[in-house]
C-alpha cells in the first residue's frame, strides 16, 4: 500500500458492477470499505438464462472474498448517508475521506434477485424454474429488454410453450433506439412464436402471484383476453436511493436518482461520487456502470495525488445487446449499426458475460 492507501479511506456504497469495479480499481490506493448486504456479488446479466437453465444459478452468485487484496468487504446495509458519514444498519458510523454512491436499482424477480442470502435466492430461482417448466402458457408483461430477453430464453428453452407479451405501449423496446432494430427483433420473434398484444394495458393484474404456477384469465382494455398458467412482471425499474439524507438531499430527484456533475460528483460535493443506475447523468442505459466507474476511480485517484483536473463522462449513445436465447437476438452498437445474431451470440448469448466477472473477482483457476 503506498501513503495514500494508508491516509484517504474511501467507502463504496453497494457492491455491484460499479462498485466491485471502482473498489478493485482504487484497492491499492486508498483504504476501500465496499458496503454491500448481499454474501455474494449477483450476476444479473445471468438471472434469465438461470431460470431455465438452473446449472447457471452457482455461476451467477460470486463470492467477494478475493475482490480486494488490501481493502474490506462490509456485509451491512447504508441506512443514512448525508455526504459525510455513512451509518450503517449494524449501527457503526464511517467517515470516510471519499463516499462513493452505486447503489443500483431494484426490479421484479427474476431480472433482480431481492434475497441476502445465496442459499435462499438459489431457491427461489429453482422454483421458479419448476413452475415455469410446468407452464404451458406465459404471460410476460412489459416488452422492454427484459421481457424480450426473457420470451427469447423462454422460447429457447421449451420452443412449444405458448408465449405472450403485453405491453400498453405500441410497440417492443421503447427508447431511443433505430427503427431497424425493432424490425429486426420483431422478426425473429415472429420466427420463434412470441406473441405481442401491444397498445392496451390489463384491466388489472392476475390474482395469482407473479413466477408462480396458477391458471389464470386477464383482459386487455382493448377486450383481448388472456389465458396463462404462469406470469412475470417486466416492468419496474427503481433506483436505490432511500438512505440519501441530510445536505445529499438536495441533489436526489423526484424519482430517486442523484443529480451529478459531468465529473459523476454528487451535485454541490467535493468527495461524493455517485454512479451506475442512481446516477441522473445517463438514466436507466444497461452496461454504463463499468465506464462510469472508470472515471470516478481515476478522478478519486486524482484527487489523491493533488490533480486539479478531473476527467469528464460523456453519456453513452444508446447502445442495447439484446440475446434471444443462446443463439438469436440483436443490438444497437456504439456506432449505431444493429447487430446480428452470430454477434450477440457471441457477446452475450453463449456464456452471459459470466467469466468476465469471475475474472474481476479475481475467481479465475
Amino acid at each position: 500500500m503506498n501513503d495514500h492507501a494508508s491516509n484517504a479511506s474511501v467507502v463504496i456504497v453497494g457492491g455491484g458492477y460499479g462498485g466491485i469495479a471502482v473498489a478493485k480499481a482504487l484497492d491499492a490506493q486508498a483504504a476501500v470499505t465496499l458496503v454491500e448486504p448481499k454474501d455474494a456479488f449477483v450476476h444479473n446479466i445471468a438471472a434469465l438464462r438461470s431460470v431455465v437453465q438452473p446449472d447457471f444459478l452457482p455461476r451467477m452468485f460470486l463470492p467477494y472474498d478475493r475482490l480486494l487484496v488490501h481493502g474490506t468487504v462490509l456485509r451491512d446495509r447504508a441506512v443514512r448517508v448525508d455526504g459525510h458519514t455513512v451509518e450503517l444498519a449494524s449501527g457503526t458510523r464511517l467517515t470516510p475521506d471519499y463516499i462513493v454512491l452505486a447503489s443500483g436499482s431494484s426490479y421484479p424477480f427474476p431480472a433482480k434477485s431481492d434475497r441476502m442470502v445465496t442459499t435462499d435466492a438459489i431457491a427461489r430461482y429453482q422454483a421458479a424454474h419448476d413452475d415455469l417448466k410446468r407452464a404451458s402458457r406465459v404471460m410476460l408483461l412489459g416488452a422492454g429488454a427484459v421481457g424480450l430477453e426473457f420470451a427469447g430464453e423462454i422460447a429457447a428453452a421449451w420452443p412449444d410453450k405458448d408465449v405472450v407479451l403485453v405491453d400498453l405501449a405500441p410497440d417492443i423496446l421503447p427508447g431511443p433506439y433505430d427503427p431497424r432494430l425493432r424490425a429486426e427483433v420483431n422478426r425473429q420473434l415472429d420466427g420463434i412464436g412470441i406473441r405481442r398484444i401491444m397498445g392496451s394495458p390489463l384491466v388489472q393484474l392476475p390474482s395469482v402471484p407473479a413466477g408462480e404456477f396458477a391458471t389464470f384469465t386477464v383482459n386487455t382494455a382493448g377486450g383481448t383476453a388472456i389465458e396463462a398458467d404462469i406470469w412475470f412482471r417486466c416492468y419496474g425499474i427503481a433506483p436505490q436511493t432511500d438512505y440519501v439524507a441530510g445536505e445529499l438531499l438536495a441533489a436526489r430527484t423526484a424519482d430517486g436518482y442523484l443529480q451529478v456533475t459531468p465529473e459523476l460528483r454528487v451535485a454541490g460535493f467535493e468527495n461524493v461520487y455517485a454512479l451506475g443506475d442512481i446516477s441522473a447523468i445517463d438514466v436507466n442505459k444497461a452496461g454504463v456502470a463499468g465506464r462510469e466507474a472508470a472515471v470516478v476511480a481515476k478522478n478519486i485517484q486524482a484527487q489523491l495525488d493533488g490533480s486539479a483536473g478531473l476527467d469528464a463522462y460523456t453519456p453513452s449513445r444508446p447502445v442495447i445487446i439484446l440475446p434471444l436465447g443462446p443463439s438469436g437476438g440483436s443490438g444497437q452498437l456504439p456506432d449505431g449499426e444493429i447487430a446480428s445474431p452470430e454477434m450477440i451470440s457471441q457477446i452475450k448469448g453463449q456464456h452471459m458475460m459470466i467469466d468476465r466477472f469471475v475474472e474481476m473477482l479475481n475467481l479465475g483457476s
